[in-house]
Parts: C-alpha cells; structure tokens; sequence
C-alpha cells in the first residue's frame, strides 16, 4: 500500500464515486464535535463502490473478458455488479442465504449474477474460492487487497480535505479493508488523528484478533449488521490495523439500533447496523473523544425494511422511549383505573395492556399487568415507578432494569 495507490485511486473514481457530505451532528454528544461521513448516501449506498471500482478497473481486457467473481454480504456485491456492468463484464456474486432481500435484489438489477450460499459471509467466499477454480473468473476479495483498500482510502483523503483539523475518525469493520484504507491515509498524512475500529460484539473477529495479536477465526457471528458479519478479518487488512489502528472496540445489538433510530430522528439519515457502529461507538463513549473533534464514517444505508421497524423499537426501549412494567395486582375493581391514572399524571401515555391470572406462581387472589408505555425517557420511567411503588403497587420486572 502506499499514497500514491490511494491517489490514483482517487482520479479512477472521478465521476463513479460521490465525495460525500461531512455533516456536523450537534445532538449526538454535547461534550465533543461529531462529524457524520455518510458514506450511506454514496452511489450503491455504501463505501463498498470505492474498492470494487478502482480494483476492477485495474484488470486487464483478458482478466474482465474471463468474468468477475466476488462475494459479499451485499454491499460490496452491488459495487462489484455496477462496476463490472459499467466496464461491460459479466460478473457472478456469491452471498449469504441470509443476506437481506433488498440487498439480493439490487444485486440483480445492477446486472450481477447471484449464487446464494447456506450460512455466513466466510460460507459464501468458500463456495467463490471453489467456483473460482473452476471458471476462471477473475475474483474481486471484498477487503484483502490493495487496490480494494486504496478505493476505501480515498474516504480518508476526503475527510482530511473536508475537516483538516479532525482530531479522531472512527470507522467500522468487519473484514477490515475499510478500517485499512482510511487508517493508513490518515496516519501517513497526519499520524496525530486518532483512528478506532469498531464492530458488532456478536462478530468479533478484528476485536480480538487486534487484543490477541494474532488472526482469530470465530466458530458463529450473530449481528444484524450483516454487513460486518465476518467470522475471520484478512491477512493483510490486520496488518494494517496492527500497524495504524490505535484501538479496536465493540458495540452491542441495543446500541447499534439506538445508534440508528439516533441518526433517523435527529440527523435523517438512514444507516444500517454495520453503518452505525461508529456512530453507536461514539454515543455509548466506547472511544475517548472528549473535547475532540472525531468523524464517524457511516459506512452504509442498504437496511432491510423488514427489520427497520424492529430496530426502531429496540432503539426507543435503549433510549427510555419505550418501556413495559410488570405489577402484580389484587384482581378486584378499579386496580386498572388506580395504574393507568399515575402513569397518566406523570406524562406518560400507555399503548398496551395485557392482565395475565393463570400464572402458577401467584396467588389466586391476584394477577400481574403488564402494561407498554411512550416515555420520554429514563427520568420519567423511574418517576413513574416511584410514584406506583408509593401508592402501594408491587412492580415486578421491567425493561428499565433489563437495560441496567
């Protein structure tokens, strides 16, 4: 890897890739300057376009005429189906069977072939290595290269030209070709900016392999951000990071989707698990950016719809914006009544109830309400229990405490 090759790849890109918007997020912390890279408005909706672009533009006529071969969670599929329609090649991607449909799709219409592979990302680029072999197809790796990693890079370039006194970037990562790409630009061009990597901590991979000096494999990856779901980060891309990363973090499932509800309702920008990491990172203080001016590359936007309205939900629940008590109750008249009327007073509005009497470990006599509330927050989640605990109602679990 060198500057140049990021430069160069720079130039290649003129008139395929977007130079994103840097937008400031002024709510997000109010004791550090975030900046947003929205990488998720980028062409394709995602960085992925960046690698993908500049390393099949570097194939010679033969090595497109053979066909491109690639596998991806599916974002970097849709870079490599653009780019290689583009360049008139026809190109065969390798995804996930549980690659979210809206990604399966895109795919086909940017003019890619799909080959869908039981299991995870790691399944998928196995089954390409085999096809691989037998075609003769020229294979685009999603991260483990270097003209992959200069295409990311530019993201680097960018947010130096964009905000020169940057402080911190913090940047998402699954295999880690985007986390090398902009490490090495940034720490070859100002080695005082601080750069994080951040992943889901149901998919650990780069996480541990940075803590134990050493590439580990995971047996199982679990995220929603299926985008980042990679059981083992490349040779190369570790390198990398060993190299210019200053420290590998994780964020949990709950503070990837606040992170996205966050984006949505104060920034209006719609990110997927994998592309709200970072910011989720920096909401939840995982990184120290106190006083500091930090960007967060919002890698991507190709979120399935289908899974948005559960992400929201748990997003409000992990912002104290959606909570559900559970009160055990004398079953007589008016105990419904006594509930609903503190919860009312105190500012809250019920959107469910449910009274459940055949629970073996009660007493007859008795039954226990579960009852959802739109809360404004925690403050006003712990008022409300205080003010039932007060008028002599017994709560039993919440989702408050699950939270703690």
């Amino acid at each position: 890897m060198t500057l140049d090759k990021i430069y160069q790849a720079a130039y290649t890109l003129k008139g395929v890739a977007r130079k994103t918007d840097l937008l400031y997020a002024q709510n997000l912390r109010h004791d550090a300057q975030i900046y947003l890279k929205t990488e998720n408005l980028q062409v394709t909706g995602s960085f992925k376009l960046r690698g993908a672009y500049n390393k099949i533009a570097s194939l010679t006529p033969e090595q497109r005429a053979a066909g491109i071969l690639a596998c991806s969670a599916g974002n970097h599929a849709q870079g490599v189906a653009l780019s290689a329609t583009k360049m008139g090649a026809h190109s065969i991607v390798c995804m996930p069977d549980g690659a979210p449909i809206s990604k399966v799709e895109a795919t086909k219409r940017l003019g890619a072939e799909v080959r869908l592979v039981p299991g995870a990302y790691d399944d998928a680029y196995e089954y390409a290595c085999r096809l691989q072999q037998e075609t003769g197809a020229t294979f685009i790796h999603p991260f483990n290269d270097e003209l992959v990693m200069a295409g990311q890079g530019t993201i680097g370039l960018e947010i130096l030209d964009q905000l020169p006194d940057v402080e911190a970037v913090i940047v998402p990562v699954g295999g880690g070709g985007l986390l090398a790409g902009v490490a090495y630009a940034i720490k070859n061009l100002n080695p005082n900016i601080k750069v994080y990597g951040v992943q889901a901590e149901n998919a650990p991979s780069m996480v541990r392999s940075f803590r134990e000096d050493g590439i580990i494999t995971l047996d199982t990856v679990a995220t929603f951000a299926d985008g980042i779901a990679v059981k083992t980060p490349g040779d190369l891309t570790y390198a990398m990071a060993r190299e210019y990363v200053d420290e590998m973090v994780s964020v949990s499932e709950d503070e990837i989707a606040a992170a996205i509800l966050a984006l949505i309702e104060q920034q209006k920008l719609i990110a997927e698990g994998a592309g709200a990491v970072s910011v989720a990172a920096a909401m939840f203080r995982k990184v120290p950016i106190e006083g500091k001016k930090a960007v967060c590359v919002v890698s991507g936007g190709n979120i399935d719809v289908n899974i948005l309205s559960r992400v929201i939900t748990r997003g409000l629940v992990m912002g104290g914006r959606n909570s559900v008590l559970q009160i055990a109750l004398e079953d007589k008249p008016g105990q419904l009544v006594g509930v609903s009327q503190i919860i009312s007073e105190c500012g809250a509005n019920v959107v469910s109830v449910h009274h459940e009497r055949s629970d073996a470990n009660m007493a007859i006599s008795s039954c226990f309400l579960k009852i959802g509330m739109e809360t404004r927050d925690f403050d006003q989640i712990r008022s409300i229990k205080e003010a039932l605990t007060k008028a002599g109602f017994r709560i039993m679990t919440d989702r408050i405490q699950e939270m703690q």
